[in-house]
């Protein structure tokens, strides 16, 4: 065998271990180019989705604002649909006296010491519903003063399916959140009302 015959042999054989190296990485460098694409796809939409609530809980915080809360919704739907047609976005607001009083209990008088509200003990019905709550909260923009916790949450489709074959489902979801007081554009100073448990 001469040196030329050699090289083109050794050529040849160098060309196949090539494309054996191509279908052993291929995958894996595929699945991380997607991985990516879909990691920053999903921060962009959480970034557009934060900037847009943030926005829109400011603009709900002013006088006769209560009465534009669908516009003002309707404005963080476009932005998230111009990234991401297919999502479905859900809005809640609601209303409570102070900061502290986010995410805590209507407060109790616990006279049987039984940790519970129970069996007469009075309560201050801070969201005048007539029942003891584990929230304080009530559904709405509520008044002057209040604070008020703004919730969306934003569900659509992977744009990459290939997340699929991580055990990822094909959906993704987040949650975003805004606690903003409203102006004082009015005097609230009615006393708290007070009830019993049942």
């Amino acid at each position: 065998m001469t040196r030329r015959e050699l090289l083109q042999t050794w050529a040849r054989e160098r060309g196949g271990v090539a494309a054996v190296e191509f279908a052993l990485v291929a995958p894996v460098m595929l699945l991380t180019i997607f991985g990516l694409f879909d990691l920053g796809y999903n921060v962009y939409t959480a970034e557009q989705l934060e900037g847009s609530i943030q926005k829109a809980a400011r603009d709900s915080t002013i006088e006769g604002a209560a009465g534009r809360a669908s516009q003002l919704d309707e404005q963080v739907r476009e932005a998230v649909l111009a990234i991401a047609p297919a999502a479905e976005l859900t809005f809640e607001r609601t209303a409570y006296a102070s900061f502290t009083d986010i995410g805590a209990p209507e407060d109790f008088t616990d006279v049987n010491g039984d940790g519970t509200c129970s069996e007469g003990e009075p309560f201050e019905d801070a969201n005048e519903n007539g029942t003891w709550d584990t929230s304080q909260g009530t559904h709405g923009q509520g008044g002057a003063r209040d604070a008020v916790l703004y919730e969306i949450e934003v569900t659509y489709p992977r744009p990459f399916p290939v997340t699929a074959i991580l055990g990822m489902g094909d959906t993704f979801t987040m949650r975003a959140r805004t606690v903003l007081r409203n102006q004082p554009y009015e005097t609230n100073d009615a006393p708290p009302t007070i009830a019993n448990c049942p």
